[in-house]
């Protein structure tokens, strides 16, 4: 079973990935229902678990930002450069979890950020370098391994809390 930390960063991520357009809005409701049963429990994740993939697309974007704001989690609105940054972190995360190669997570960043995330300008550089592997002088394992650090730079760099006696996210002030 899932910890309740683990679920509640699992949810915080989705959330920020589809308020930047990253995944679908059933990813969103799939991570609320791994909460459920990793032991978060308030009405409104209740309410956003028991969508159907066809009510998704359609009622994320209401039930969201309150199923959020119970657990203590935040919302982040599109364009947000907060949001930007939460989503860069979850796509961090994902990659470090195998889920993307470090050549596909820069393509992802380097495609959504180009070179204006301060968070991310490494990242859109060492994409810039994957594309001149074959006529520079450095390997595929070297700008993989340079990637993997700047992975786990940026996904080290927030987290979503946890209150230590309950398990649970703390309510935000």
């Amino acid at each position: 079973m899932t910890s309740t930390r683990a679920a509640a960063i699992a949810l915080q991520d989705r959330a920020a990935l589809w308020s930047m357009g990253e995944v679908r809005a059933i990813e969103v409701v799939n991570a609320a229902c791994d909460a459920l049963v990793a032991g978060l429990d308030t009405p409104g994740l209740r309410t956003l678990a028991a969508l159907t993939r066809a009510e998704a697309d359609y009622d994320v974007h209401d039930l969201l930002p309150a199923a959020l704001d119970e657990l203590g989690l935040t919302f982040y609105p599109v364009a947000d450069e907060a949001g930007r940054e939460a989503a860069a972190r979850a796509l961090a995360r994902r990659m470090l979890a195998g889920e993307l190669t470090p050549r596909e997570f820069t393509v992802r960043i380097h495609r959504r950020y180009g070179h204006e995330l301060p968070l991310t300008e490494r990242l859109a550089e060492l994409d810039d370098e994957y594309d001149i592997l074959e006529y520079g002088n450095r390997a595929l394992h070297q700008v993989d391994a340079e990637v993997t650090a700047e992975a786990r730079r940026i996904a080290a760099a927030s987290a979503a809390p946890v209150d230590p006696g309950t398990g649970t996210p703390p309510r935000s002030a």
